[in-house]
């Protein structure tokens, strides 16, 4: 969707949480995209009124305010898969500074199946609205089309 729009970056403010913004970098066939409270909100609603979109990306991954940060690394560009086939590359999502790697191996990671499936089924909801935010982001800024 980026590459149609020409992008390799969008950014979103989150309106459902007061100085939350979400943010995506698009290189390769990866899809970076961080979710954070920022401190100083109207410097990034600024850069989102600049388009300065890479620029949100790396404030939010570098500055975030502690412990609201959310990091997913859809390995594919093509949502969370929470049991990749073969050697395919894995996803992988952080929240609180816990990283859960989606490579179906929940042994691995001393948790049960049941935990490893709830963390995916948490985690691809949310991933779901930040791309919904990104999306939408794109389409009002006459970016392109997704």
């Amino acid at each position: 969707m980026l590459q149609k729009a020409k992008l390799d970056s969008i950014a979103a403010l989150d309106p459902s949480e007061q100085g939350t913004f979400v943010a995506a970098l698009f290189f390769g066939s990866q899809l970076l995209v961080v979710s954070a409270k920022y401190a100083a909100p109207p410097l990034l609603l600024d850069k989102l009124t600049r388009k300065d979109y890479r620029d949100v990306y790396i404030d939010l991954n570098s500055a975030a305010v502690a412990g609201t940060k959310v990091f997913v690394m859809d390995q594919n560009a093509d949502g969370l898969v929470a049991r990749p086939a073969g050697a395919q590359p894995y996803d992988t999502w952080e929240q609180a500074n816990k990283q859960t790697a989606f490579n179906g191996e929940w042994k691995k990671a001393k948790i049960s199946e049941a935990e490893y499936m709830k963390t995916f089924a948490v985690a691809d909801e949310r991933y779901a609205k930040m791309l919904a935010l990104l999306a939408a982001q794109a389409k009002q800024g006459g970016s392109g089309s997704w």
